[in-house]
């Protein structure tokens, strides 16, 4: 069985050709051509919508887009060209021939187009001049550097686990683009879940294309004057994650496979024994009654709940995987369940569909129904009664190991595309909703989260995904390998994620495949502490890989990163509050905050937590010095706290216990003691950072890190602001912008650098080079100088 995209020839291209006629109807511009139609409405200031065919338009409900339309176009026809404005967008259309331009803000050109669209075969495509200046990012996981202009990128969910400098697909399909020529920024989403290829200059340096295989194809254009505006847009337009549960934002760890529960108790009680923290315990698929989705092997989990009750005591929760593949097996409630429901996805003959995989012979639900996502969310009670905490979403590119699982043809390794999904009475093949398995299946998962445990926040993480997989889950890489190539590979890949709207993202920290150096674990557990997604995992046959694995200085090195990262978690959680409000990343490439600084370009190697501390990781084996670009504005060394100017490279410390930090100038950067987990945590007392520069403030926000309520006003607004024009003055204020959470923090010790010894104040000290005071939560205001 081949895939429906493969061809035995080169088809003919057919073009559009050129106008025919045009109308508005309903709020919604219509423009036919001789072989062809386009259909576009507004999507609020700055996206427009361009829908086009070579036959009948067909509305199926969006899984990505969950804002409205609106009534703001307009349609004109003058001196030949007709056009379609929406906001500072205007898409025109030239009669005498088959041209298109999209231009922005000031008539700023997006795309040229020298026709509305073509044909080849059963695919679509539109394709567009670029510049010479222009660079792409986003597109989500992809492989290669930040800037992803000269390769062409396949949109098919590929449970692929040989991640090659060039190898494409993977995991994640995210069909969303931003292009930036250093002067402005613009964004192109293509909203289909069949298979879709983005040619950024590939064939031609000088061309952009895009193709998708089915019979239309949806595009959203996004104006904005910078990368950050544009990704403000999209998120609008595709949704924003929730707050995550503050202990899904400590150190996690895992492995294939933690058994029997003995030997969970022990590596908890491990953890706890030396002192390093630790809030989550994985499951891998051994912690199944023969992998069957939904059980507990008896005899190596005699008592999963009695675990998860002591392991809550030590702090400790328990995240468990849970595969799409429903065992065939007459004695299995679940799958007969199943079975006589209707859930399982179906060949066009109405038989289901059984393939391979880790169960043996299996079934695969339909989540495009919504009495199957219902069905299947409810059946997390088994795992959330014995006290389970979270679900890891795995294998749901889906995989299917009835092709065979050789490196060659993974592409291939999933179920066939002539199967039949429901969409709930508006069948599809799944050749045209492949994409969309893994977004349905974390739907439903988080669904049934919210109708189980109501008052608790959903914590998930999945392998395969699409747009709009940030209102539901967490995302991790794959199975990437213990490399020193993938420590590096992951910074730009986890950037790009991030820009394509997923703030929560990381990497198995040390390698999933293969056997860890030491030296290589302390590289990259110091890496995984600036991730939003910190957790580490190893395969089935590998030495271990926990933080005391590598012998004793590698323990203390671990030890001190997964630490800093508990210190840094008040600024950690209101970056993630930043994220869930603005839909901006968390790790975040220079070019973002930077973008007028055209030497942040080309770096692949350095990136921004949060807005203001920049970490440049070290990626090579023996270093211990590292090149540093510092961008524009003044800068301090974090760990010895001494002021640099930026716009230049430095050359930095990098012994193996450190990782090269630097904090912008009029940074606040709020911090909290470590504990063994965030359940021990102290927040009602806080250690304040302050790096003066001419001005800069930070919103430290505040709930219970656990429960709902803060939908509903529970959390605090705090604003500190701080204002130092030289080295002789410094003003610090305090405002509570919001109180809707009684426990916040009620004492604070503040240190301020880079400000002179000798200076008078009357509520500061001046002691180890730094001044100091201290605050109850109130609003005040601090002067020295």
């Amino acid at each position: 069985m081949i895939n429906s995209w493969e061809t035995v020839e080169e088809p003919r291209k057919i073009s559009a050709g050129k106008i025919a006629g045009y109308r508005m109807d309903n709020g919604r511009a219509f423009i036919s051509f001789e072989r062809g139609s386009a259909r576009m409405e507004s999507f609020g200031e700055g996206i427009l919508r361009m829908t086009l065919t070579a036959g009948e338009f067909t509305d199926t409900e969006s899984l990505a887009v969950i804002a409205k339309p609106d009534s703001r176009l307009k349609l004109s026809d003058q001196k030949g060209v007709v056009s379609v404005k929406s906001g500072p967008l205007t898409v025109s259309f030239r009669r005498d021939k088959s041209f298109i331009s999209v231009t922005g803000h000031d008539s700023y050109p997006i795309l040229d187009m020298d026709e509305a669209f073509y044909r080849v075969g059963k695919a679509l495509s539109v394709s567009g001049r670029i510049s010479e200046a222009e660079m792409f990012f986003g597109l989500g996981e992809k492989t290669g550097f930040l800037d992803k202009r000269g390769r062409r990128y396949i949109m098919w969910n590929t449970d692929d686990p040989l991640h090659t400098p060039d190898k494409d697909p993977l995991y994640k399909s995210i069909p969303f683009m931003i292009g930036f020529d250093g002067k402005r920024a613009y964004g192109l989403f293509v909203d289909s879940t069949a298979r879709s290829e983005f040619d950024l200059g590939y064939e031609d340096r000088e061309r952009l294309s895009v193709t998708v295989y089915d019979s239309q194809l949806d595009l959203y254009i996004i104006d904005g004057q910078s990368i950050s505006q544009v990704i403000r847009q999209y998120t609008m337009l595709t949704g924003r994650m929730e707050m995550p549960p503050i202990w899904s934002l400590g150190f996690q760890q895992s492995r294939w496979s933690y058994y029997p529960q003995e030997k969970v108790l022990e590596l908890a009680e491990t953890f706890r024994t030396r002192q390093i923290p630790c809030d989550a315990i994985y499951l891998d698929i051994d912690y199944m009654d023969g992998f069957r989705i939904f059980t507990w092997d008896s005899n190596r989990f005699p008592d999963p709940k009695g675990m998860t009750s002591q392991l809550r005591e030590q702090g400790f929760r328990i995240v468990t995987i849970v595969d799409p593949a429903i065992r065939k097996d007459s004695d299995y409630t679940v799958y007969m369940e199943g079975a006589r429901e209707g859930h399982f996805c179906k060949l066009p003959t109405g038989e289901v569909y059984h393939g391979k995989v880790w169960p043996g012979t299996a079934a695969f639900p339909d989540f495009s129904r919504d009495r199957t996502r219902k069905w299947w969310g409810l059946k997390h009670a088994s795992l959330f009664d014995a006290g389970v905490s979270g679900i890891w979403n795995d294998m749901n590119e889906p995989s299917d190991f009835t092709s065979g699982t050789g490196l060659e043809n993974r592409i291939q390794m999933t179920v066939p595309d002539d199967l039949m999904m429901d969409f709930d009475g508006k069948p599809q093949p799944f050749s045209r909703c492949h994409n969309a398995y893994g977004l349905l299946m974390c739907r439903a998962a988080y669904e049934g989260f919210r109708a189980l445990k109501p008052k608790e926040r959903p914590f998930m993480v999945t392998r395969s995904a699409y747009a709009g997989i940030q209102r539901y889950a967490a995302v991790w890489t794959g199975d990437n390998h213990s490399w020193w190539e993938h420590l590096a590979a992951s910074i730009p890949m986890h950037l790009n994620i991030g820009l394509s709207g997923i703030p929560f993202v990381g990497a198995d920290v040390g390698g999933f495949q293969g056997n860890c150096s030491p030296e290589l674990y302390a590289r990259w557990i110091q890496l995984g502490a600036f991730t939003p997604f910190f957790r580490a995992h190893s395969e089935k046959g590998t030495r271990d890989h926990e933080p005391w694995s590598f012998g004793p200085e590698v323990e203390r090195i671990a030890q001190k990163a997964i630490r800093l990262r508990y210190e840094l978690l008040p600024y950690l959680y209101s970056e993630f509050r930043q994220a869930c409000e603005t839909g901006l990343p968390v790790m975040r490439p220079l070019i973002l905050d930077f973008q007028d600084d055209r030497n942040v370009y080309g770096i692949n190697d350095q990136f921004m937590f949060g807005r203001d501390i920049m970490a440049a990781p070290v990626t090579h084996p023996g270093d211990r010095k590292r090149m540093v670009y510092l961008p524009q504005g003044g800068w301090y060394d974090f760990h010895t706290k001494e002021r640099l100017e930026g716009g230049r490279y430095i050359i930095a410390d990098a012994p193996l216990d450190r990782i090269p930090l630097y904090v912008r100038e009029g940074a606040i950067i709020p911090m909290a003691r470590s504990a063994c987990s965030t359940q021990s945590m102290d927040l009602s007392t806080l250690w304040i950072e302050i790096y003066a520069g001419p001005e800069g403030s930070f919103t430290l926000y505040e709930d219970d890190g656990l429960s709902m309520d803060y939908q509903y006003g529970a959390f605090n607004l705090r604003r500190f602001a701080q204002y130092s024009p030289s080295p002789r003055a410094f003003r610090f204020t305090l405002k509570n912008l919001k109180k809707g959470y009684a426990k916040g923090f009620k004492k604070a010790f503040a240190t301020v650098y880079g400000l002179d010894g000798d200076l008078p104040s009357e509520d500061c000290v001046y002691e180890d080079h730094a001044w100091r005071f201290e605050l109850d939560g109130s609003e005040t205001e601090v002067r020295i100088g």
